[in-house]
């Protein structure tokens, strides 16, 4: 124990020694040094001084891009998505200019949350992965880059499916149905149908599909008597939909329950 402390505080004596130093050079190479040896948290610390001391010298792309690489390996993607962007827009044809692109979306991806929050750094990351692609069509980084585009494409349907389930959860809670107001049901149609369109080979199209008939249905069957009629027409026209869309769906049954009910509405 007495040895650990004795050897952590020389190292955060040595530290202070250097980070005090007014020697750039000698500041630098201990920055690289540490970056070397994986000690990216005390890299990134001098490094945030040293790349404005650094421009306009030989140092200058390799400081700010050893900068953004320490963040990223220290995880604070935020600091490392700006510095590379930071980087790839100062050098567009530095050195190191492919790979600070890729990092940026990259830097994104690692701080994408998961599909129940805010999607912010998910479409950047995507943007971000999309411009590295047109920019670099032929690295070696493209696959991966294009794989990590179907992913976050893919959190953002899910996002979407959670919403448009979450509305269809609430029925006619917070609304009134038989009102002129739009209900929870019908956000749950919009939500659905939008993503249907913006999503058309989602393999999540049967869910989303799902949750239109059901919430059709439902609209129906909670309707207002002037408005019951047409809604339950509607209702069966998508249950009819979905059967010929999804005819091995394990939902079936559950369409042709509902197209049976309308049935019984529309014919007295």
């Amino acid at each position: 124990m007495g040895l650990a402390l004795l050897l952590f505080s020389s190292c955060a004596g040595e530290f202070n020694q250097v980070y005090k130093s007014q020697d750039s050079d000698y500041r630098y190479e201990y920055a690289k040094q540490c970056f070397a040896q994986g000690k990216y948290a005390t890299a990134a610390t001098l490094l945030l001084d040293l790349v404005t001391m650094k421009k306009g010298s030989d140092d200058a792309q390799e400081s700010l891009y050893m900068l953004a690489m320490s963040q990223y390996m220290s995880m604070d993607f935020e600091s490392a998505s700006e510095t590379f962007k930071r980087y790839y827009q100062t050098y567009p044809r530095g050195y190191y200019a492919e790979l600070a692109s890729f990092y940026v979306g990259q830097s994104l991806y690692e701080s994408a949350p998961e599909p129940r929050l805010d999607q912010t750094p998910t479409i950047g990351a995507m943007n971000a992965y999309q411009q590295f692609i047109e920019m670099y069509p032929d690295s070696r980084r493209r696959a991966e880059a294009q794989d990590r585009l179907y992913e976050l494409q893919d959190k953002l349907i899910q996002k979407e499916l959670l919403s448009a389930q979450l509305y269809y959860n609430l029925g006619g809670y917070f609304g009134n149905i038989n009102s002129n107001d739009e209900s929870n049901y019908e956000a749950c149609i919009i939500t659905a149908q939008n993503a249907l369109k913006q999503y058309p080979y989602s393999p999540l199209r049967e869910s989303f599909a799902l949750l239109v008939m059901k919430s059709k249905f439902e609209l129906a069957e909670n309707s207002a008597e002037q408005k019951r009629l047409e809604r339950y027409r509607e209702a069966e026209d998508e249950c009819y939909g979905f059967i010929n869309e999804y005819p091995d769906s394990k939902d079936k049954a559950l369409a042709e329950k509902y197209i049976a009910k309308c049935k019984k509405v529309t014919k007295d």
